[in-house]
């Protein structure tokens, strides 16, 4: 039997995207507390390929503005050096993830590149220009938010680059 898909939950991703008259479709699952590779259960469970769903990551920099947003898809690896470098910086390093927490105002595995409570410079991987929607966590674990490339850069401020690897 099937899990019973959950109603999409207002988030401050949500509200943000709202506010800015923005469309998105969302997507809700039931999370499984036992799974921490959050990115993958998203794709299995929603039926989509790891390639259209991507992660949020959050890192420092030495390119003036300390911490940064990297989206990548989840079947990859972020390119640290690469977004650092997207960022006018030469290195880049993951965030701890209770400073990501803090900083995002979401909890990891539920991060969403939307609505953060410090809205930091964002960079989404080039790999998403392939796709017409990607999908980005929604704020809570077992929640993602179908979205245009084009708008996700629109909302986050953010720019496209090569960031990522595998």
């Amino acid at each position: 039997m099937a899990k019973k898909s959950p109603a999409a939950p207002t988030t401050a991703a949500t509200a943000a995207l709202v506010r800015a008259g923005i469309p998105f479709t969302p997507h809700s699952y039931v999370h499984d507390a036992s799974v921490t590779d959050f990115g993958a259960e998203a794709a299995r469970e929603l039926g989509i390929e790891a390639a259209r769903v991507f992660k949020t990551l959050m890192a420092t920099t030495d390119s003036g503005s300390q911490y940064c947003i990297g989206i990548v898809p989840v079947d990859a690896m972020l390119d640290v050096k690469a977004l650092a470098a997207a960022l006018g910086g030469k290195r880049a390093e993951l965030a701890d993830p209770k400073v990501a927490e803090r900083k995002s105002g979401y909890v990891v595995g539920g991060i969403s590149p939307i609505g953060q409570k410090t809205a930091l410079p964002t960079v989404l991987d080039a790999s998403a220009e392939a796709f017409a929607t990607i999908l980005v966590s929604g704020g809570r674990r077992g929640f993602d938010i179908e979205i245009a490339p084009a708008d996700l850069l629109a909302v986050t401020k953010g720019t496209l680059a090569a960031i990522r690897r595998g």
